[in-house]
């Protein structure tokens, strides 16, 4: 894939994970402090190249990891994302994710001594 090329994927993936977000590009576009929405608009359609400062910045705003950008995302969701699910669970189910999750710290922290 040639560098223009990569630029108009990585644009047709912002537009599909905003659109999937619900947000405008003005929304975008404030948020990362552009001056108007035709910022975004070119980027989306390769037009003008997006920084990975910026990249970061919409990855974080659209909560997917950077690697959906350039075409390596996985089948695992993100953590952020899965977590923010909570809200709709019970508090016992609550509770298991965070056991979950402080047993995958410490797994972690040991890892590499329980070999």
């Amino acid at each position: 894939m040639n560098e223009e090329n990569k630029y108009q994927f990585i644009g047709k993936k912002i537009r599909e994970a905003r659109e999937l977000g619900g947000l405008s590009q003005k929304d975008i576009a404030e948020k990362l402090g552009y001056e108007s929405a035709t910022a975004v608009s070119y980027i989306e359609s390769g037009e003008r190249k997006v920084s990975v400062v910026d990249l970061e910045k919409i990855a974080a705003l659209l909560d997917k990891d950077i690697r959906y950008f350039i075409g390596l995302e996985t089948e695992q969701p993100n953590v952020r994302v899965a977590l923010r699910a909570e809200s709709g669970l019970e508090k016992k189910d609550q509770d298991a994710i965070l056991h979950i999750i402080e047993m995958a710290r410490k797994r972690s922290k040991n890892h590499g001594t329980d070999k």
